[in-house]
């Protein structure tokens, strides 16, 4: 068995939808299809949550009343006959009477979380009546009645495993599921979700659950890139990455796979294909145990950065000075990124400015504090590059021109990262693209 995950451009319109249908019908094997929402529709679904959330009932309504003509004519769209149309209009007009519902009961975030879950029920709504009419077997399989997370707002894959696998075993005869990405019950039995990703998530957690032959991501790009094909003129697909490269690249701005995706996959040994659904018959790119080559792979950056320089020529020695400079940032929930030192300064980055303003009051007792907006990490990713020759001299040959603000080299094999300010970021991805893989 296998899973097959499609985000909302692979079936945000009527045609990708019917392009998907062939997609997961082109071979015999078992298999769970993961979908997202229509494309754009959680972000609607969000602006209903926000402007409820200000008082605002008007507003909301305007919205869920647009949203609801956009999904007339999507099922007008996808389905050629009208007992199939109808059927498709019962099921979705449920889903907006709840939402119309919401918009006169009080509000609070249990319901936001309700209202966030309609776009990927919706979704697979739909596409479980386009695959009837098409005469093709399936089974919706409705993700809240396996997919969890915990107290901490974690999944757990034995949890997931636990209440999967009696279902499918209970359709054994079954060749083709279709479930839901992102949502998921919490520890009190809510409907939750996995946060922005979490679909991408959810088909690595029923790979992993199900011990899956293959967990295929479906998007609108070829595979992962050796660069950002958005900022750079020249980019090429990867053919193979290992997991913990592909989790470097994920974290540090690759946004082609969240970062969780990696991990439940990673455990279970389950080989993790991108794919490309306007370009299915492309190779895409390949993640598992091995790397499959020595040397640099891609370059990803990561923007929305602040540094942090503490400088303390009479404290940065002290045992124990850099335990309390990292408890200031647990305290406070906020993750460090990289981090140089020096005989009389500390610097970090953070990714999250909520708490700026406390952290770095707290640190001031600790020397003088300097803080850097608008800062980029940018992350040369490979197997083994901290032993490949010439990756350095390359490297910094290459940006001559820009000023870097740290680096971080050797705590990883697999990584290479700089920060620099983010005005320079296109052209460091291009000098880098040029200088490291000659495009």
């Amino acid at each position: 068995m296998k899973v097959m995950k499609f985000g909302g451009t692979s079936v945000g319109k009527p045609e990708r939808m019917h392009q998907v249908a062939q997609l997961i019908t082109k071979d015999s094997e078992p298999k769970i299809v993961v979908l997202s929402a229509l494309s754009g529709t959680t972000n609607t679904l969000v602006s209903i949550g926000e402007a409820l959330l200000k008082g605002d009932k008007d507003a909301a309504n305007a919205i869920i009343e647009k949203l609801d003509i956009h999904y007339q004519q999507f099922i007008n769209e996808l389905l050629n006959d009208e007992v199939y149309r109808q059927k498709a209009r019962n099921i979705i007009s449920e889903h907006f009477e709840f939402l119309n519902i919401i918009t006169r009961i009080s509000f609070n975030e249990a319901l936001n979380k309700d209202i966030l879950a309609q776009g990927e029920l919706m979704s697979t709504k739909l596409f479980s009546v386009s695959l009837e009419e098409k005469g093709i077997k399936h089974l919706l399989l409705p993700a809240l009645d396996f997919m969890s997370i915990d107290a901490n707002d974690e999944p757990q894959v034995n949890a997931i495993r636990a209440r999967l696998m009696p279902i499918l075993r209970a359709h054994e005869d079954t060749k083709l599921f279709i479930t839901q990405g992102y949502i998921c019950r919490n520890a009190r039995g809510e409907v939750d979700n996995l946060k922005r990703g979490g679909s991408d998530y959810t088909a690595s957690l029923i790979a992993a659950a199900a011990n899956c032959s293959v967990c295929e991501i479906w998007t609108d790009i070829d595979g992962m890139h050796n660069n950002d094909p958005r900022v750079v003129n020249k980019t090429m697909p990867i053919e193979q990455l290992s997991f913990e490269e592909a989790a470097e690249l994920a974290y540090f701005g690759a946004k082609i796979l969240h970062p969780t995706c990696i991990w439940p996959a990673q455990q279970e040994k389950v080989p993790v294909k991108l794919l490309n659904t306007m370009q299915p018959e492309a190779a895409g790119t390949t993640i598992m145990q091995e790397a499959g080559s020595v040397g640099v792979k891609a370059i990803a950056a990561k923007d929305g950065i602040i540094a942090i320089k503490i400088k303390s020529s009479r404290m940065l020695l002290a045992y124990g000075f850099l335990r309390k400079i990292f408890e200031v940032f647990e305290k406070y929930r906020t993750p460090i990124d990289m981090i140089t030192t020096s005989e009389v300064a500390v610097s970090v980055t953070i990714d999250n400015a909520s708490f700026l303003k406390e952290i770095v009051k707290e640190l001031e007792p600790f020397g003088t504090v300097e803080v850097d907006l608008d800062q980029t990490i940018v992350s040369i990713v490979g197997n083994d590059i901290a032993q490949t020759q010439d990756i350095l001299s390359k490297l910094f040959e290459s940006l001559k021109p820009v000023p870097v603000r740290m680096v971080s080299y050797g705590g990883s094999k697999h990584n290479v990262s700089l920060l620099i300010p983010s005005v320079y970021k296109q052209q460091t991805l291009q000098l880098l693209n040029t200088g490291l893989f000659g495009l």
